[in-house]
């Protein structure tokens, strides 16, 4: 291959360095309404009255929406993991009667320009009787008349649970939380519709990961046709899973569009993103594990409590249904039960944020491990070794299911990869340092996480690739955009498969107008799903091109190929070739030397599969401790990950980097707290605390190609979760290890001030 497997540059850099982006916020039109949501200032309450007589009055006004006039669009559904029960807690555009959370929209503004929109929305006179607020989803409550706040319970699980802990040489009960947080995405979110009335046409600017999902439901609730709603992606500065669900304010811009006759934008703030846009992670699991006396797992029963925030939103149980079949990760665990609560609270609802499910279930499992490795005396490592599942089991099935799909681990070589990372850090000599460092008096410690994740999720894909009689190849593709690097990748598949250099590769993404049918990009599925349709595309185009060249060059197809976009014959004064432009040209629908061919050097590509596959990972981190603030630096991390085949290795690197980042924030700093009132205590960033630059450390970084995906023939699986999965388990690790006190953290984020009420708890050290 010439580009797969290489580090070359990406090719949507150009604009988005020069200045030349084209974010959401970038969009405009001719006679455009600005929309302000006015947002609920209570956590809970009971709606009395809305008086937008003064708001109205206000010069510039167009029109002030309540749920009275918007009551005949249903509310949002549901676009992942579906369980029984839940419709009814799904949110509608505008609050019904009641408010669940500070920042649940009651009522649209719309207005000539976005100052006289802000004036209008605090004109507006809301009048709310505040009820009490749940904020712990361990309680159970009243969502509304005669219904609970457990809308479901997630229950996934084998074998002979009891059976195990009776057999066992010894059970741990661990008590664990992740803490609340989310992506916090440069650009925030933003949406415009327009209405074009002569074409009957409904467009929404700003769309983003998943444009035919959100096309299609915008065109359901607005009483649409499909085929008359189109989306239309731009640049988006960040994804992470928050970004591009189906959310209030979009219907609400298209809604507006089409009944005001004008064009509508809104601009979400800093503050509407803190406190309005899908929050995520906040779990509490009560888990224990039954081992024998050599530390082998027997079984592990987990029971745990799901913040869902004041509605279900568009994920449904994504993310419970995710945190209860992956958490046993790498190891054999032959007997398992998990229960999962979905409790709703008067907080902000939740969503998926990058590797849902697998960041809180990971820091439970490898809490775990760490705590049989205390309980048995035997090292970290160790266990953890002890209970791999072998590269000769596999594949292994895993009898449970998610996201529509059975687990069954396609490939890996878990073991392997640990002697890598092991290796990579020099993990002998460090824990000698460490001891050194230790008996000197400071507070120094290493650990580590392992996980799985999972990747290129179906159920297909599809792209449409032609070549122009420039010699441009074009790919269409459903698939979304996010910054992940989508157009470099899918160009440099597509130039192997075809023979072209691929910067003469066009990818087009995100317009809905431009491919019937996509899926967007979410679970780490487009280089996969995407990438595979190409490659098949992209060999139709190259078969189609080589049957017509043969017939030119008078010889038969066997004997030509296509290289740098020539398609070439022979070889010295034997040699004949073409370029791929010239054989277009002889496919125009007016082209007397076509024959029977069907016009046009173009292809489909589609690409089906009923299971993901699942990538691995080991996680290190070395850290040293602050005995009298708390405070906690990393001083060193590592990131070990099994790819099966990296297309673009430096892309690869680039989103491990980054999603160390985040579950750095997770694990350190980033956490939404509220008051006893349902108050949100995080609104800025004064408050809700991300890492910078100086903060984060060096990352060493292998790329590991040991275990290729059988489940398609470049054998590819998905990068954009593995770099945040483990941190908070592998810096707890750590953190036991630097004060000496295994299982001393059970809590995510470890602030400065709870690690300090640890160490006062331990005598201060």
């Amino acid at each position: 291959m010439v580009f797969v497997g290489r580090s070359v540059p990406r090719l949507e850099d150009r604009p988005l360095v020069t200045g030349r982006g084209r974010f959401a916020a970038d969009v405009s039109f001719p006679h455009m309404l600005h929309m302000r949501v006015v947002r609920s200032v209570f956590a809970h309450g009971r709606i009395v009255a809305i008086d937008t007589a003064a708001a109205r009055a206000l010069p510039g006004v167009a029109a002030i929406w309540t749920f009275d006039d918007i009551a005949h669009i249903p509310p949002i559904d549901f676009r992942l993991t579906r369980v029984e029960g839940l419709e009814p807690y799904r949110q509608t555009i505008l609050a019904r009667e009641r408010v669940r959370y500070v920042g649940d929209p009651v009522a649209a503004v719309f207005a000539e320009d976005p100052y006289v929109a802000e004036d209008a929305a605090d004109l507006v006179a809301v009048e709310i009787e505040e009820l009490p607020a749940l904020l712990d989803a361990a309680a159970l409550g009243e969502f509304e008349p005669g219904r609970a706040t457990e809308p479901a319970v997630i229950r996934k699980g084998y074998g002979d649970v009891e059976g195990a802990f009776r057999s066992a040489h010894a059970v741990i009960e661990l008590d664990l939380a992740v803490g609340r947080h989310s992506g916090v995405p440069m650009e925030t979110r933003g949406a415009i519709g327009r209405y074009d009335a002569a074409r009957d046409l409904l467009e929404m600017y700003g769309a983003a990961k998943v444009p035919h999902w959100n096309r299609d439901n915008i065109a359901r609730m607005l009483g649409r046709d499909p085929s008359t709603v189109h989306l239309h992606e731009g640049h988006v500065g960040g994804g992470f899973g928050i970004r591009g669900e189906l959310y209030p304010e979009d219907v609400l811009v298209c809604a507006a569009a089409v009944k005001l006759g004008r064009p509508v934008k809104w601009i979400e703030d800093r503050r509407e993103h803190l406190i309005a846009a899908n929050h995520s992670r906040q779990q509490r699991h009560r888990v224990r594990a039954a081992v024998d006396a050599q530390g082998r797992l027997l079984g592990i029963d987990d029971e745990y409590f799901h913040d869902q925030g004041g509605y279900v939103r568009t994920h449904g149980a994504t993310v419970p249904d995710l945190a209860a079949a992956m958490l046993p990760g790498p190891y054999r665990v032959p007997n398992y039960r998990a229960a999962g609560h979905i409790r709703l609270t008067n907080k902000t609802p939740c969503g998926t944020y990058r590797a849902p499910g697998r960041y809180e279930s990971t820091f439970v499992r490898e809490r775990l491990m760490d705590a049989v490795a205390a309980r048995l005396g035997l090292s970290g490592v160790e266990v953890r070794r002890r209970n791999f599942i072998a590269m000769s089991e596999m594949p292994y099935e895993r009898p449970v299911d998610t996201l529509g799909t059975h687990v069954v681990y396609d490939s890996g070589d878990y073991a392997g990869l640990l002697d890598k990372a092991l290796a990579g850090i020099g993990w002998d000599n460090l824990q000698e340092r460490l001891r050194a460092r230790r008996a000197k008096g400071e507070l120094v410690g290493a650990g580590l996480g392992i996980f799985v994740e999972k990747s290129g999720l179906g159920p297909f894909d599809g792209v449409k690739i032609s070549v122009d009689t420039g010699g441009t190849v074009e790919v269409v593709t459903g698939a979304a955009s996010v910054g992940q690097g989508v157009e470099t990748v899918i160009a440099q598949i597509c130039a192997d498969a075809l023979g072209v250099d691929y910067r003469r590769v066009r990818v087009v993404h995100g317009q809905t107008d431009r491919i019937a049918f996509g899926l967007g990009a979410f679970a780490s599925r487009v280089t996969v799903m995407t990438g595979e349709a190409t490659r098949i595309a992209a060999g139709r185009v190259r078969a189609k091109a080589l049957d017509m060249a043969a017939e030119l060059l008078q010889c038969s197809a066997a004997e030509l190929d296509i290289q740098d976009g020539e398609v070439r014959r022979g070889s010295g004064l034997l040699r004949a070739s073409m370029r791929i432009e010239d054989v277009a040209r002889h496919l125009l629908p007016s082209s007397r030397t076509r024959g029977q061919r069907e016009p046009g050097l173009s292809a489909e590509g589609w690409f089906f599969t009923d299971h993901m596959n699942y990538p691995y990972g080991v996680h290190i981190a070395q850290v040293s401790v602050d005995a009298d603030t708390g405070g906690v630096t990393v001083e060193r991390f590592l990131v070990a990950y099994d790819i099966g085949k990296a297309v673009n290795p430096m892309l690869v690197q680039g989103q491990i980097l980054g999603g160390f980042a985040q579950g750095l924030g997770g694990a350190l700093f980033e956490e939404f707290l509220y008051d006893e009132r349902g108050e949100p205590l995080s609104v800025t960033f004064a408050d809700y605390l991300m890492p910078t630059a100086r903060e984060v450390p060096d990352i060493a970084v292998i790329i590991s190609e040991d275990a290729p995906s059988p489940r398609n023939p470049l054998g590819l699986k998905g990068a954009g979760e593995g770099g945040v999965n483990a941190v908070g388990a592998a810096i707890a690790s750590a953190i036991d290890d630097a004060i000496q006190v295994p299982g001393a953290i059970t809590q995510l984020p470890v602030t400065p001030q709870r690690l300090r009420a640890i160490l006062r708890a331990l005598g201060g050290l």
